[in-house]
């Protein structure tokens, strides 16, 4: 039988949360920053940041805490599935760590902030600058690059969209405040009892 009585769970060590918010800012300054010559320093550095949160985040994937590693949250294409089926029809199963759709999402948007930053290097590169510009990176078309660049900057901030809305159904859903669990790295559940 369940209890109203409520436990409080930790979920996302502070190393998650630091790399969370941290990319959040940095992706948001490289964003608004593209483009403008006199802001391209800004631009570049808070490009580099990302990609050094990326590396941090892959290696802590791996040998990070329980809800931090990839083992514990990247599921199969099919488990996606049956998971948006139980969110549109309301009775979604509820996950203490990622759900199977916000573990594909952050894998998509871990791809799409890597080309946007691996781009963004090899764009910078074309022009002289960069740690890419004495290698061959230096050499590619750069209308081609910036293209490409240009392309995934802005799916990724589709993708952002997309994550902040399953953010909130999930919130409403399953009656919790998934940005405040974020913050604190803690949730709360009902404590089982038996009779």
């Amino acid at each position: 039988m369940s209890s109203n009585t409520l436990q409080t769970i930790k979920v996302w060590d502070l190393l998650i949360r630091i790399f969370h918010w941290s990319l959040v800012g940095f992706f948001a300054l490289a964003y608004l920053t593209e483009g403008e010559d006199e802001w391209m320093i800004i631009h570049s550095y808070a490009g580099y940041s990302i990609l050094i949160l990326l590396v941090f985040r892959l290696l802590w994937g791996v040998m990070g805490t329980h809800y931090a590693r990839f083992s514990n949250f990247v599921t199969r294409p099919k488990e996606v599935l049956v998971y948006l089926k139980g969110l549109i029809a309301g009775n979604a199963k509820d996950y203490i760590g990622h759900n199977p759709a916000g573990a594909m999402m952050i894998m998509a948007l871990i791809v799409s902030i890597a080309i946007t930053g691996f781009s963004g290097m090899a764009l910078y590169a074309t022009d002289g600058h960069g740690p890419l510009a004495t290698s061959f990176f230096a050499t590619w078309p750069e209308g081609a690059i910036k293209e490409v660049h240009e392309f995934f900057a802005n799916f990724t901030v589709f993708l952002v969209v997309i994550h902040v809305g399953g953010v909130i159904v999930s919130s409403l859903l399953h009656k919790e405040n998934l940005v405040r669990a974020m913050l604190t790295g803690k949730k709360q559940r009902p404590v089982e009892q038996e009779d």
